[in-house]
């Protein structure tokens, strides 16, 4: 069975609900979901795989997390070619810039985002912001 890493930052939860339903749809997909926070990831470990999922929040000025989201980000930079990258997370102000810098670094990075953007949404996911978290780990399963 192929497995599928999402691997994320959650503030307040409302990613990590996010990253519960990607996890939801790889299962339905058929892959097996491995859910870790940034902080028990190993971006040595996904060398090897051929689909991620990244999760994070927008933080500060629009940007990702800078503690545990960023330096992980810096190691999987030279990692990430060749992959397909779905990404994810909530803000609370702001216009998803932070979503954008992130597309355009994984596509730099000569990966694939998934679908062509990121799942962003405004503070607590609904049902039809897990749906699409679903969609994109369904996604994520039938390339693995």
């Amino acid at each position: 069975m192929s497995k599928v890493s999402i691997v994320y930052w959650s503030g307040t939860g409302n990613t990590a609900a996010m990253a519960a339903a990607v996890a939801e749809g790889v299962k339905d997909g058929g892959a097996e979901a491995e859910l870790l926070e940034v902080s028990a990831a190993s971006a040595d470990a996904l060398k090897e795989v051929k689909v991620i999922a990244l999760g994070c929040p927008s933080m500060g000025a629009e940007q990702l997390e800078e503690s545990e989201m960023e330096p992980f980000m810096e190691e999987l930079d030279g990692l990430i070619s060749g992959k397909t990258v779905a990404l994810f997370g909530s803000y609370g102000w702001g216009n998803q810039e932070w979503m954008r810098d992130w597309e355009d670094r994984i596509q730099a990075d000569g990966a694939t985002v998934l679908n062509g953007e990121g799942i962003t949404v405004n503070g607590a996911p609904g049902e039809d912001t897990l749906e699409d978290c679903r969609n994109a780990g369904r996604g994520l399963a039938g390339i693995a």
